[in-house]
């Protein structure tokens, strides 16, 4: 696995300290967008009625109800610049149903998504999302 725990750990940690779920979503080795999907579905443990396109995974991302219930959802990608090398296309899209969802929970009393995106060895980039709150 090619998570870095040193360059997340802090987020990571941060993130479950606030009582947010935490995923970790590797894709090291994925160049195609059936095994991008495949990746999200295993990593996310996403509902069976998941049809493996991106309106699919949009739509769970915004209905995250088959989820259990938290006060936020880190999503951290990581080795994720072997896809978008591989798959610029399908790379923006990705990035594009990442963005919309984390627009839609964002200020949601339902909790928030954020989504980081790293390497490894590289600080996390977080998407746009408030970050998490400290209790």
């Amino acid at each position: 696995m090619t998570l870095d725990p040193q360059a997340l750990a802090p987020a990571l940690a941060a993130a479950e300290q606030a009582g947010w779920m935490v995923v970790r979503l590797d894709l090291d080795g994925v160049r195609s967008k059936a095994d991008l999907m495949g990746r999200c579905e295993r990593a996310l443990r996403l509902p069976e009625h998941f049809g493996g396109n991106w309106d699919a995974l949009a739509d769970c991302l915004i209905d995250l109800s088959w989820l259990p219930a938290a006060s936020g959802r880190l999503l951290a990608v990581t080795s994720w610049r072997g896809y978008a090398a591989a798959r610029p296309g399908d790379w923006e899209t990705f990035q594009d149903v990442l963005e919309q969802a984390v627009d839609f929970w964002r200020g949601s009393t339902e909790g928030v998504l954020t989504v980081l995106l790293a390497e490894p060895g590289e600080k996390p980039r977080p998407k746009p999302g408030p970050p998490p709150r400290r209790g």
